[in-house]
């Protein structure tokens, strides 16, 4: 036990600027959830629908960055930081053609949302909605891919200063927007759309001028301006990234095809599905954000070819989000009916939220080691493996278990959810497997 305490201390010194800063994450989905649920339930379901949607998009975003953290972790354990400013520069290109791609993606997409089932009377809403979200896309790609690169090189606390400020901005337009406040117009679900545009471009400019002005940074901008741009560059940060974009698609893809089978079943389920997947959040922000930490050690004791600190710190990670999971389901149990009454005052959504606390229970420890095992995974580079357990898990078995338990066992809304723990699961004993079997393989 002595010889994980360090490993301990440095994950959680890691991971908890990244923790505050998805907590400011969390509460701007709160906010907006919060603010237009109380406007209007057809908002709520309208927000609902475009959130999910985009929850995928997001996902790809943040995976496809992720792919730079095994690269900027191993340069900055070798205290190289000329070339890590050099991988940034080749990241940086990479994925703006990925954001670019999913915006034509995504812009294509809106002029068929009203093909995807949903009901009639939110569409008028959903398509205002979609568009505001849509323009800021490149923005959430821009601070994605500075924020992985400043994280690994261990500065976990300049993007949480920034997330935090970035959602203090969008709370603020939220108030001022949704429900119009002196000379601003009550704009209701595009208040809500315009104030998260805002606040994205904020933070986006903000990371970037740190980087390029801060003098912590010097040596890795004289990487940045030594490096050639290449095709070959480019498409070596692809091969890591891709993967790592289609793995965490995949499982946020299973929450969205969750969505637009709760949207099958009504507003009010979809506005409940909404809330309790926004309430689940609050286990995954820690779970992510100390998965980054895990991953960040691992990458550097990678670096470095130091094969028993990596499985010190793999087991340390493991033990810490093991019992984030069960304080979350906890917290969950305790708090669940308080927090559902701070989205809705709807007794139908209420209602539905109240049938959908036990199952997001049940995935929570399942949620916390798929997430610190993959970044393990990620960290030593195994990111086509990655990619291969999530279309397994959420593919083959969450989406159809999802359909099959919703509407052929006729379980609704619980079903749904019922199905992400088949999913999870999956993900974790797969994950699992593999990192043991890599673990062993430099046991010598």
């Amino acid at each position: 036990m002595h010889q994980l305490r360090p490993h301990y201390w440095a994950t959680l010194r890691l991971g908890l600027p990244i923790a505050i800063g998805q907590i400011g994450v969390i509460v701007m989905g709160f906010a907006d959830t919060m603010m237009v649920g109380r406007y209007a339930t057809d908002a709520l379901a309208a927000a609902s629908f475009v959130n999910n949607l985009f929850m995928l998009v997001n996902f790809l975003l943040i995976g496809y960055s992720c792919g730079l953290t095994p690269l900027i972790g191993a340069a900055f354990g070798r205290k190289d930081l000329a070339e890590a400013g050099g991988i940034f520069k080749q990241a940086l290109i990479a994925n703006t053609l990925w954001g670019l791609l999913l915006t034509a993606v995504m812009g294509t997409l809106f002029f068929f949302t009203d093909r995807m089932g949903q009901p009639v009377e939110i569409l008028s809403l959903v398509r205002h909605y979609y568009l505001y979200i849509l323009v800021s896309v490149p923005f959430v790609m821009l601070f994605n891919v500075t924020r992985q690169f400043t994280d690994g090189t261990t500065d976990t606390a300049t993007g949480m200063w920034i997330l935090l400020t970035g959602n203090v901005i969008n709370v603020v337009g939220n108030a001022l927007l949704i429900y119009g406040v002196g000379v601003f117009p009550e704009m209701g679900l595009d208040g809500a759309g315009l104030a998260t545009l805002l606040s994205r471009i904020y933070m986006a400019v903000a990371l970037l001028v740190v980087v390029a002005r801060r003098r912590r940074y010097a040596p890795y901008r004289l990487g940045w301006k030594a490096a050639r741009l290449s095709r070959k560059a480019v498409a070596d940060v692809n091969k890591l990234s891709l993967p790592v974009a289609m793995q965490m698609g995949m499982e946020s893809g299973s929450f969205t095809c969750s969505a637009i089978m709760a949207g099958w079943l009504g507003a009010a389920s979809l506005a409940g599905y909404q809330v309790m997947v926004t309430v689940g959040t609050l286990g995954f922000l820690f779970y992510y954000s100390f998965g980054a930490g895990v991953s960040i050690r691992v990458a550097t004791f990678v670096g470095t070819n130091d094969w028993a600190q990596v499985r010190l710190a793999t087991r340390a990670g493991v033990h810490l989000l093991g019992i984030m999971a069960v304080i979350s389901s906890m917290l969950m149990l305790v708090f669940a009916q308080p927090l559902i009454a701070l989205f809705t005052t709807d007794a139908e959504v209420a209602g539905v939220c109240m049938t959908l606390i036990a199952p997001l229970m049940v995935y929570q420890f399942a949620d916390a080691m798929q997430i610190c095992l993959a970044n393990v995974l990620r960290a030593m580079k195994q990111v086509v493996t990655m990619m291969r357990v999530a279309f397994i898990s959420y593919i083959i078995v969450n989406i159809p278990m999802g359909y099959v338990f919703g509407f052929v066992c006729g379980w609704g809304e619980v079903g749904i959810f019922l199905a992400f723990s088949c999913g999870l699961y999956t993900a974790a004993l797969l994950f699992f497997i593999y990192c043991r079997k890599i673990l062993a393989a430099h046991s010598h």
